[in-house]
């Protein structure tokens, strides 16, 4: 997983009008080339159905890295970076297009789009013969179902080798998401206690402030447990839970991710709570309800909140319960993993008056701080004994003087490196849909929650007699 400068060859944006290449890829790429990570030849290649040119792209690439770039665009190193800019038409030439235009016979391809028009992409790449060469890369959602994540995958394999796909979820490119590993497996002291005897249950938490951001039409096919739980939580929570790996090669590492998943119990209708906000108050400010949103459709059920209590069968994790939760209209914007221990037994205590103890806890926050914090029992300072829970804190930003690099940035240059590691395979994907069908075409109905509270009341009876850490 070196950060060397990948091998000659073009990346290609398809779709790169749309809000994800102004938002993220754009300035990733130029992020990118400041660092001196990108190959020392190739073209930037956008490509979209609308009419433009090279020129035009340029300027909107600029104003793109200027507004949503982590660092601010550079006037001498932007001449440089935007002449490898060029745009290719879809209603011109169309993929070919991409094929003339490319100066090395190698390139990344990044489907920016929706996965309604894959399908169609995909088969058009190929027939353009863009093949031979090109690493895929696709985003989430794989699918909106079993049945559509296995017709997903049989036509991107129709054309491309399980080899040359990269399916991508930016969480896994996170900093602290990374650490979880070093941290479970470089720290003897809690890898002998990552198990059923020591840990009493997970809760793993999702929590966003901002509604769907005007974006109606597609939270109305997705909605929140396709939209975060099956492929941002599962994908998080395997690294938690999985064995380790025998190396940190790619395929090493995703085969116990996939062992993982193979263990992940079917949900059943009482593992599931979902909600739909209501109208109410975020940080002070009067919001909307859902159905109020545009786009939405009239009595939607669609959930903006989802909790689920999911369990893995095997020697490992038997009888802990995992407790993932996600919803929209929040108190907060918060991501966040909570390992709860088991009590410890009190009888030493009792003699002083002490019937109960505190649970020690390990919270790795993922954002918006980038923490780990450990929460333990410590005598509170005095003659008599008198407890308190206390915490020691690691946090990135203290640590490390380097700003980290952007999710994206890290996963698009493991992309055009050819390395896996951070990136879902087929049969993950495939098996975590199988854990989650058999309440797919069975949902609940949805509980209402005024936006700016924690979620539907249900959620916290799915937890009972444990609670939320955020509440």
């Amino acid at each position: 997983m070196s950060l060397d400068r990948p091998d000659d060859q073009d990346v290609v944006i398809v779709g790169v009008t749309g809000d994800l290449a102004k938002r993220k890829l754009l300035p990733a790429l130029y992020n990118l080339y400041l660092d001196g990570l990108l190959p020392e030849n190739g073209r930037i290649i956008g490509y979209a159905r609308g009419e433009s040119n090279d020129i035009a792209f340029r300027e909107a690439a600029a104003a793109s890295i200027r507004e949503f770039s982590r660092r601010p665009l550079d006037e001498g190193s932007w001449a440089a970076f935007a002449s490898r800019l060029v745009y290719v038409s879809g209603s011109g030439e169309g993929f070919a297009g991409i094929k003339s235009r490319s100066t090395l016979g190698r390139q990344l391809i990044y489907l920016s789009i929706p996965p309604s028009a894959f399908a169609e992409t995909i088969r058009g790449i190929g027939a353009a013969g863009l093949v031979a060469g090109t690493r895929l890369v696709v985003e989430k959602p794989f699918g909106r179902d079993l049945a559509s994540s296995r017709e997903l995958g049989h036509t991107i394999h129709e054309v491309f080798e399980e080899s040359q796909v990269f399916r991508i979820d930016h969480y896994l490119g996170k900093e602290t998401v990374q650490n979880i590993l070093v941290f479970r497996f470089g720290n003897a002291v809690f890898e002998r206690v990552w198990n059923r005897d020591a840990i009493d249950h997970v809760q793993f938490t999702v929590a966003e402030s901002i509604g769907i951001e005007g974006r109606g039409d597609f939270y109305e096919e997705t909605g929140a447990l396709r939209d975060i739980i099956q492929n941002h939580v599962f994908q998080v929570l395997s690294l938690l839970t999985m064995e380790a790996p025998s190396s940190f090669e790619s395929e090493h590492l995703r085969d116990e991710k996939a062992k993982l998943f193979q263990a992940m119990r079917p949900l059943a209708a009482g593992d599931i709570v979902r909600g739909q906000y209501t109208g109410g108050v975020v940080n002070g400010e009067p919001v909307p309800g859902y159905l109020e949103e545009t786009g939405v459709k009239a009595g939607s059920q669609t959930e903006t909140f989802a909790a689920l209590r999911v369990h893995i069968d095997n020697w490992r994790w038997a009888g802990v319960p995992f407790y993932l939760r996600t919803g929209k209209r929040l108190p907060k914007r918060s991501t966040e993993v909570s390992i709860q221990f088991r009590a410890a037994p009190v009888p030493f205590f009792r003699e002083v008056g002490i019937e109960t103890l505190e649970s020690n806890e390990l919270v790795i926050s993922i954002q918006p701080e980038e923490q780990i914090r450990f929460h333990f029992m410590a005598k509170v300072p005095g003659p008599e004994i008198k407890v308190q829970p206390v915490t020691m804190q690691f946090s990135y930003g203290d640590a490390f003087t380097v700003q980290p690099a952007e999710a994206y940035e890290r996963l698009i240059h493991d992309a055009m490196d050819g390395d896996h590691t951070l990136f879902a395979r087929g049969d993950s994907v495939e098996r975590s849909w199988e854990v989650v069908e058999p309440i797919i075409g069975d949902l609940p109905p949805v509980n209402p929650y005024p936006a700016g509270s924690w979620g539907p009341l249900a959620a916290d009876l799915l937890i009972s007699p444990d609670s939320w850490r955020l509440h």
